[in-house]
């Protein structure tokens, strides 16, 4: 799964998903341009790259807002010059609520940073990348794809489902300039964005489902690490799955199997 010499872009790669992935396309020899609206978090991972021997460039936008996009992409241009890789990482959990309940600002907010923040992404890095192809991976989820159980969660499912349309459309479109493009779903993962998740009386949204023996059936109930996925975002970021593109790949453990 190398990448050497590569250029990657990872937004949302302050925390988490990103930063782990992040981490692991430099520790395999690409140099990393690194996007996030939290700039300490950034400027952290940054250091990071910059201590394993590749070049790191931070990057602080807010991936839904059009200005600040072009003003990164900007940068990423003028430093680099190219992008082999795009992890479209970057996301947010959202309100969750009954629909009854959802505002109207809510649902407009999850698909603004989710939904266009991923087009924004898209619709600036292709242009970079397809005199060489490459290989973009957008993170979606199991929810709005295999599961559809979780309580409240009506705009950010819309949002991850959305995400696998829009890979799969772009696998076909680009598919000449020789880029790739996949949807990684992860189930439960061990990071911070539930911390950030508002919920509002979910409770009347639900449905019972109860799992005795735990809902993740590979590992006894234990959510999956980052690393976890950072393994899957490297692999499709690199040669080895050169003839892998419109793939949804859920990484769960099974999760989303259960009904």
């Amino acid at each position: 799964m190398d990448v050497a010499g590569k250029i990657a872009l990872v937004t949302g790669g302050g925390s988490g998903l990103g930063r782990a992935s992040a981490l692991k396309l430099a520790e395999r020899g690409a140099d990393i341009a690194l996007l996030s609206r939290t700039m300490e978090e950034v400027d952290a991972v940054a250091g990071q790259i910059t201590r394993l021997g590749r070049k790191a460039l931070p990057l602080y936008a807010d991936i839904s807002d059009v200005a600040d996009m072009q003003a990164a992409f900007d940068q990423i241009t003028e430093t680099f010059g190219r992008l082999d890789i795009v992890f479209a990482n970057a996301g947010i959990n959202g309100t969750w609520a009954p629909i009854e309940e959802l505002m109207v600002e809510d649902w407009d907010r999850t698909i603004a940073v989710n939904l266009r923040g991923t087009f924004l992404t898209l619709h600036h890095a292709v242009p970079l990348m397809k005199a060489r192809g490459g290989s973009i991976v957008i993170t979606s989820s199991i929810n709005g794809t295999r599961t559809f159980t979780t309580a409240g969660a009506s705009a950010y499912s819309t949002t991850k489902a959305g995400q696998v349309a829009l890979a799969q459309m772009a696998a076909l479109e680009l598919a000449k300039h020789r880029i790739r493009v996949n949807a990684i779903c992860p189930g439960a993962i061990e990071s911070q964005i539930d911390e950030n998740t508002e919920r509002r009386n979910v409770e009347k949204a639900a449905e019972p489902a109860h799992y005795p023996e735990g809902d993740i059936p590979l590992t006894d109930g234990a959510p999956g690490k980052a690393d976890d996925v950072a393994d899957l975002v490297c692999f499709l970021a690199s040669d080895a799955s050169r003839h892998i593109t419109g793939t949804p790949i859920w990484i769960d453990g099974a999760q989303s199997l259960l009904v």
